[in-house]
């Protein structure tokens, strides 16, 4: 299978802190890939180094087996890769079809001309308008961006990423901040727009991650200490013993403090009842 992206002992320092220590990875085309680890791992770094936001400090990435080592976003963008972020990069008082249109218009290699009219750029209008389809946005055309609900403009933001036709997409934490229910209709909408492409994301979420990804690379202290399908890296003694194992043990906390905070809540409601048929004029009849 074609190896769509590969990181051989990467490393990044700032100053004499190392940050990413050697990590290694290759993830085939097509493949689904989330990235895991705790707070202060590495992840964004690791993203950012891909992407080409920061330089390695040494070892290569090989995007489709060409190494981009030292290119700037923009010329890794123009190779096939895309990434979006954590917060949501808008134009607020742009409308959602014209946020994708200047994604479009980037890809397709439109420059600004004053004497352009945007409306005569039938090709980008055209697949501005299918990515507004395949995120589910059309009822949303005309709205400014600043006024789309959180989860909308989160699927905008992976609307704007898909836009210009990359084939291997990062995505970082695009559940956060979401209701169970946004987090469930989102990653069908990510699976959706990314088949066919190769996936890597960052994401805290163990329901998102065993849910959505092929393989799981868990990274911890800037080391990729297991890269493996779900099953594999759920079972993986030391992945259990620095990372997945106190994770699940949390949300399992968390789970066990919203069922007694509701059961508490009930029985509060059902003494309250009691207590008002103890009022004035109770038992009277």
């Amino acid at each position: 299978m074609t190896t769509a992206l590969e990181l051989r002992d990467v490393r990044k320092s700032f100053g004499k802190t190392e940050i990413i220590r050697g990590a290694s990875l290759s993830v085939s085309a097509g493949e689904r890939v989330a990235v895991i680890g705790p707070n202060g791992a590495g992840k964004s770094t690791l993203f950012n180094l891909i992407s080409g936001r920061f330089g390695a400090s040494s070892g290569e990435i090989l995007l489709k087996g060409r190494s981009i080592n030292g290119l700037a976003p923009y010329q890794i963008n123009r190779l096939g890769l895309a990434r979006s972020f954590q917060v949501s990069n808008l134009f607020a008082r742009l409308s959602v079809f014209e946020n994708l249109r200047c994604a479009v218009l980037w890809s397709l290699g439109y420059r600004y001309a004053f004497w352009r009219f945007l409306a005569d750029a039938h090709d980008a209008n055209r697949r501005a308008e299918e990515v507004l389809a395949m995120i589910k946005l059309e009822r949303r055309h005309d709205v400014l961006a600043m006024n789309l609900t959180y989860a909308e403009q989160r699927a905008l933001e992976i609307g704007i990423t898909i836009a210009g036709g990359a084939d291997v997409i990062l995505l970082d934490e695009p559940t956060a901040g979401m209701s169970r229910s946004e987090t469930a209709r989102f990653v069908e909408l990510i699976r959706d727009v990314t088949r066919g492409k190769t996936l890597l994301t960052v994401e805290h979420d163990m329901g998102v991650v065993f849910g959505l990804a092929d393989k799981i690379a868990v990274l911890v202290y800037g080391e990729v200490i297991a890269f493996d399908e779900p099953e594999a890296v759920r079972a993986n003694a030391r992945v259990k013993e620095a990372y997945l194992g106190s994770v699940l043990a949390e949300q399992q906390a968390e789970a066990g403090r919203a069922v007694a905070a509701a059961s508490t809540g009930a029985a509060a409601s059902t003494v309250g009842g009691g207590r008002a048929g103890l009022g004035p004029g109770a038992g009277s009849h």
